[in-house]
């Protein structure tokens, strides 16, 4: 953390969101591994200042107007959090005790509901269900004793969500200023098995180099969150456009008409796109979600949807980006060997000079493809370990490589 840009000192004697300065806020973005430097280039597109990588994270100043845009914008963002106090504790009674000493009432109303999110890398404290409830009950004693009351917990839908992160002795406690995590887009109203997240399908989609130049297509597309996701960055729509509520709303220094001239901006920023998105599946049930799933996002005149057999399909569309999520047996029962074999042909007989992404858990039976990937990257889709694989195919003598 840049200490020349804290917000808080390490002595617990926290700054009322009012008196912040809000020009120099530091915040951490957190996103998913293999996305960070995805993440870390949208920031600074963003206006982010010293942009700074760590793991599964961003780090970055920015004021109030860029804290409320990158939640609106960003699209590989998870959640995004503000710092309000930091300190050093070596047993439960000092962290209860150094928590005690934070003015509460800065953050957090009587009339507010209040939640807590855990992250805890510590020999010391290794229970992160018992740590959050000490903080709780560190927050609602210090109400109780300074003003006869007490605000409400609410797991589900808290008005100010705060984040504890104890790295060994090192207490960060954080607003969060998303609330619900920022993959919940607000566009996806069923979705089938094993379905990819919206954060790591626009994450997958900007590694492979998409920008709403050319043609897309998903050719096994599930509940269609890779083409609504495509669809979103080729006409520029901030990725949350369908998003009602955001953590910072509930903050006593919110600003709302400096968020209302944001969201116009950005706004006003959608382009128009000439090419084809386009998704293929066998599945009537998940052709029936994807549909609804585009109708939703309002994308039925930009995403095309059919019922087709990749493996009996050749390519249409000039120039053509192929990113997709293969089937596991989670969705489909199959021959993963056969099928993975029949991608590959696919790829060499029918569609000559494209480049195609696929994500597999299955690393053994990827290589039944037949052609080397060009490009290999690590990822997680939920906590199975994938990898984000290339393919180049070309006519002629490098068609077979």
């Amino acid at each position: 953390m840049n200490t020349t840009a804290k917000i808080i000192i390490c002595n617990t004697n926290s700054l009322p969101l009012q008196t912040m300065d809000t020009e120099n806020l530091q915040i951490q973005i957190k996103t998913f591994f293999g996305l960070e430097e995805i993440l870390a280039a949208e920031i600074k597109k963003l206006g982010g200042r010293n942009v700074e990588i760590k793991n599964r994270a961003v780090n970055c100043i920015g004021d109030l107007g860029f804290l409320y845009k990158i939640n609106y914008a960003a699209r590989t963002a998870v959640k995004i959090l503000v710092p309000i106090a930091e300190f050093k504790a070596y047993n439960e009674q000092k962290f209860y005790e150094k928590l005690k000493k934070i003015n509460w009432e800065n953050y957090l109303s009587l009339d507010q509901t209040f939640a807590i999110d855990a992250t805890i890398h510590s020999e010391t404290f290794t229970h992160s269900q018992f740590m959050t409830l000490k903080m709780k009950d560190a927050i609602v004693d210090y109400f109780q004793e300074n003003f006869n009351n007490r605000p409400s917990v609410d797991a589900k839908k808290p008005d100010i969500k705060l984040h504890l992160h104890i790295d060994r002795e090192l207490v960060t406690i954080s607003l969060d200023s998303s609330g619900e995590p920022l993959f919940k887009r607000g566009y996806r109203k069923e979705q089938g098995a094993a379905p990819i997240n919206e954060v790591l399908a626009s994450g997958m989609l900007q590694l492979a180099g998409w920008d709403g130049k050319g043609n897309f297509l998903d050719p096994m597309c599930g509940s269609g969150t890779l083409l609504i996701e495509a669809a979103m960055i080729a006409l520029d729509l901030p990725a949350q456009i369908f998003r009602h509520k955001f953590a910072f709303q509930n903050w006593k220094n919110y600003d709302e008409n400096l968020f209302k001239k944001i969201k116009e901006f950005r706004i006003n920023r959608v382009k128009e796109f000439s090419g084809k998105i386009t998704g293929y599946d066998l599945d009537p049930k998940m052709l029936s979600i994807a549909r609804l799933n585009v109708e939703s996002a309002e994308m039925e005149d930009v995403i095309e949807i059919r019922k087709e057999n990749f493996f009996q399909t050749k390519k249409e569309n000039f120039p053509l980006l192929i990113v997709f999520n293969p089937p596991y047996d989670e969705r489909i029962s199959i021959n993963q060997d056969d099928f993975y074999k029949n991608i590959g042909d696919t790829f060499k007989n029918n569609y000559p000079n494209t480049l195609a992404w696929l994500i597999s858990s299955d690393l053994e039976a990827v290589k039944k493809i037949g052609l080397r990937p060009s490009r290999k990257i690590k990822l997680f889709n939920g906590k199975l370990e994938t990898r984000f694989l290339q393919y180049e195919m070309y006519e002629g003598t490098k068609k077979g490589k």
